[in-house]
């Protein structure tokens, strides 16, 4: 039993999130650390004249405070009984997981594109991406979208799943709160070049291992899937440094190289464009389907992380919290 118990958080998470998904009524932990790091970043920018060293005071108020919440949840719970204890970690797991909700939302744009509304698909892709789509062709959707569940196969399944992997929920807890803070506040506008430097520094440090690891997992998938396995590394090897993250291009690279496309290049943030190298090769014209590809290859890498983190866990025997 004292294999199964490190286990089971991370095998409830993952079966309710392939059933649910996140539902839009159901409240987000997320979505409260969100608001938590805005009431903050008002705060900083109110009382820091230098932002720089505010937005290191947040990175590590919103850190303790990410650990601090759920292992007081978990604490809590494991005390009133262990089968409370890994209910309520398994369903925190499972809000940490993001692999069904963006299949979900990235099969809209597919639909979108194959039913010839363009105007349709450049709102659905709006709503998985960073960048500005206003003015995007439907080549340009597609590959948008395809790079964003490329890249989300680590930020929002795979390096989850690895922090589960050493730290339980708690560990999951904690990764999601650098990487929220990322996605909020690590922009090289003017706007937040100071305050966002260190979570974006925290969120490539904290990314550095698991998106590696992503990426060999995907270039075994790929072969899995039926994919090219054997190009998918060859453009790894070349391209998994051409992004100014030191993580992002790791796995866009590898589905570059299974789908045979070419994939990133220059690309508008809040009306600025932004100078960026391409990442594969232009073997073939991008299509709809090849959303539906990157979806197929994002689910079998999470499996293969799945099983390669409940293994260490249960081989541990419950050393890992």
């Amino acid at each position: 039993m004292k294999f199964l118990m490190p286990v089971l958080p991370l095998l409830i998470g993952a079966l309710l999130d392939s059933l649910l998904g996140d539902p839009y009524w159901l409240p987000h932990p997320v979505r409260l650390t969100g608001r938590m790091i805005a009431i903050l970043e008002k705060f900083v920018r109110r009382h820091f004249r230098k932002l720089l060293p505010g937005g290191g005071l947040l990175t590590v108020v919103m850190m303790l405070l990410s650990v601090g919440m759920s292992g007081g949840l978990l604490l809590l719970g494991y005390w009133l009984h262990p089968a409370v204890g890994v209910i309520t970690e398994g369903v925190l797991c499972y809000y940490l997981l993001a692999a069904r909700c963006l299949y979900r939302e990235s099969d809209k744009v597919r639909k979108a594109l194959v039913s010839g509304d363009t105007e349709a698909a450049r709102q659905a892709v709006s709503m998985i991406v960073g960048r500005d789509t206003a003015h995007l062709d439907e080549a340009a959707i597609a590959r948008a979208a395809v790079e964003t569940v490329a890249e989300n196969t680590s930020d929002g399944v795979t390096a989850p799943l690895f922090y589960m992997m050493l730290g339980g929920a708690v560990g999951g807890c904690l990764y999601k709160t650098v990487n929220t803070m990322d996605s909020m506040l690590g922009y090289k506008s003017e706007t937040y070049r100071e305050i966002g430097c260190i979570p974006a520094k925290t969120d490539d440090l904290f990314n550095y291992v698991p998106s590696r690891l992503t990426a060999l997992l995907m270039i075994a998938a790929a072969g899995i899937c039926g994919l090219d396995s054997r190009n998918a590394m060859r453009i790894w090897r070349r391209d998994r440094r051409r992004h100014a993250s030191p993580n992002s291009a790791q796995t866009e690279a590898v589905c570059a190289g299974a789908l045979h496309l070419r994939l990133a290049g220059d690309a508008w943030y809040f009306g600025e464009l932004h100078k960026k190298p391409y990442i594969g090769d232009p073997d073939r014209p991008i299509e709809p389907e090849d959303i539906r590809r990157a979806d197929r290859l994002m689910y079998v890498t999470a499996f293969l992380m799945l099983v390669l983190c409940c293994g260490v866990r249960a081989g541990l025997g419950g050393w890992l919290l």
